[in-house]
């Protein structure tokens, strides 16, 4: 059975582009292929390193919203990476044979660079790409479910793979190929991508008074309709496109034509994506909730989860440490 591998940085809360771009397929998945859900704490360093007091608590909500989300204990391998120490020693060998320019012209490198208010001026932040590619085959991964923003990084680790496989003469690592969803980007509040980065979500812990509020008072919609008389256009407002995400064909088809012909106003349009959103999530939130109030059965699952995947992140390192002829006395 072919394997795939994902990961999620426990940065805070997760969100709906989470959700709908990773989590439920994650979900489809585990009955397709043997997966690897990774819960990618050492990344989150890269830009929380002053305040590591908070990564943990993230840690136990990624595992809560796994959980909440569908994933099987079972069925998947629920691990936190920095519990399979395997990942950090092939991140650094891959560090060798990584030319530097390669790292410097990721997009979301310099992205994140322009619009985070973390310190990123480091070293870790600059490599880690280079970590995700080693997260990635350090379990032979034959596919990565990812957004579309990540595809120049798998595009990198299929680079990292050749490279290694030119220079030691082996064919080691499979190269990995990505799996969009439909929904591969998520809008924001604002309009741009949903990211903690631009604090522009709506959250999978919000409650529904929270939703409703993002929603009616936070949400861009067209910003051409200026009076509640002037028809709008719901090919170019992102309440609408919410609305293509979250809310059942007839009620976007009765947006779509009110909206046009100023039958309906922006504040009742919000109100209708918001209900339609809590509906969704709600459910997902309050089993979320009950998963926190047992963190010792969540510790369980990434304890089991990190010891499963360190059998098979030792058995890669075997072989990587074999082809690179490093010292075995």
């Amino acid at each position: 059975m072919e394997r795939v591998l994902s990961g999620v940085q426990p940065s805070g809360s997760l969100h709906l582009g989470n959700l709908v771009g990773a989590l439920e397929n994650y979900v489809k998945l585990q009955d397709q292929y043997q997966t690897f859900y990774m819960i990618a704490d050492w990344h989150a360093y890269t830009s929380r390193f002053d305040d590591p007091g908070s990564i943990e608590p993230a840690v136990m909500e990624v595992a809560a919203s796994f959980l909440a989300a569908g994933l099987d204990p079972q069925r998947s391998v629920l691990f936190a990476q920095s519990q399979v120490k395997e990942h950090a020693e092939l991140h650094l060998l891959f560090s060798m044979i990584t030319p530097l320019s390669w790292v410097e012209r990721v997009p979301t490198y310099k992205e994140k660079l322009q619009n985070s208010e973390a310190d990123l001026g480091s070293y870790g932040f600059l490599g880690y790409p280079v970590l995700q590619a080693a997260d990635i085959l350090i379990y032979k991964a034959h596919k990565v479910p990812v957004g579309e923003d990540q595809l120049f990084h798998l595009e990198l680790t299929r680079e990292i793979a050749r490279r290694f496989h030119f220079l030691y003469g082996v064919e080691l690592f499979p190269e990995p190929q990505a799996v969009l969803t439909h929904a591969a980007r998520v809008p924001g509040l604002d309009g741009r991508k949903m990211s903690k980065t631009y604090d522009n979500g709506i959250y999978l812990r919000d409650t529904p008074a929270v939703i409703l509020q993002k929603c009616t008072r936070q949400m861009a919609s067209d910003s051409a309709r200026i009076r509640r008389s002037d028809p709008g256009n719901p090919d170019i407002c992102n309440t609408y496109a919410f609305h293509k995400l979250f809310s059942a064909a007839a009620t976007c088809e009765l947006v779509n034509v009110e909206c046009r012909s100023a039958g309906i106003g922006c504040f009742d349009c919000k109100k209708k994506v918001a209900e339609a959103i809590i509906a969704r999530i709600e459910p997902l939130r309050e089993k979320i909730e009950a998963n926190l109030a047992q963190p010792d059965t969540l510790k369980d699952v990434l304890r089991d989860g990190s010891n499963r995947a360190r059998v098979v992140a030792q058995e890669t390192m075997t072989e990587v440490r074999a082809a690179m002829k490093l010292s075995t006395f």
